[in-house]
């Protein structure tokens, strides 16, 4: 099981979108049947068994051991990853598009950058998958409390120079056999009760 997978197929998504379904989906993170999970979410095991085979027709789920029970043979059903993430490649006709209005301080040309982000690491892990081979990248993920808009700004500037001097640094057009790598850096407000309710400035 991998702790998380991008969901790329539409009809995929979409399966995992029906809320039975997402709800069994959160439930297999550990094996179980569909005699198991009807109790858990409170509905016949045939309508269990039919979300089960619909989630497995589209490699949400996967049989993990088949056992006989009595005179039926049980299927111990498995979630293929522990959560899942939704491609923009789903909604390939409306996905966002960073080159369009770039723009570094517009919350929403990050949201486009970020949808990109997604897409982008999660066809590369599916080609990585298939070929079984690691993927290499790095992320960095921290939180920083400014006294002021003003320090904010000042941060994002300096920021901006800092990373464009290390690329200028390591860049190389002319390197053979070189391969090109994104960099993303995103600085927003963190999420929390009480950020949420206050007005952007």
């Amino acid at each position: 099981m991998f702790e998380v997978a991008v969901i790329e197929d539409p009809s995929a998504a979409e399966v995992s979108l029906d809320p039975v379904r997402a709800r069994l989906l959160a439930e297999l993170v550990e094996p179980g049947s569909a005699t198991m999970l009807a109790a858990k979410v409170g509905l016949p095991r045939q309508k269990v068994n039919y979300h089960l085979r619909t989630l497995e027709q589209h490699g949400l789920v996967e049989l993990v051991e088949e056992r006989r029970k009595g005179n039926v043979n049980e299927r111990l059903m498995q979630a293929t990853a522990a959560s899942y993430v939704i491609s923009p490649t789903a909604l390939a006709a409306v996905q966002p598009d960073p080159a369009r209005s770039p723009d570094r301080l517009s919350a929403r040309w990050l949201l486009a950058v970020s949808a990109r982000l997604v897409r982008d690491v999660g066809t590369l892990i599916t080609g990585a998958t298939r070929a079984k081979k690691r993927l290499a990248t790095f992320a960095l993920d921290g939180e920083i409390r400014f006294a002021t808009a003003a320090d904010r700004a000042a941060f994002a500037e300096e920021l901006a120079g800092c990373v464009t001097r290390l690329v200028a640094k390591y860049h190389d057009e002319q390197a053979e056999g070189g391969r090109p790598h994104r960099v993303v850096v995103a600085l927003h407000p963190s999420v929390n009760a009480t950020a949420s309710k206050e007005e952007e400035s």
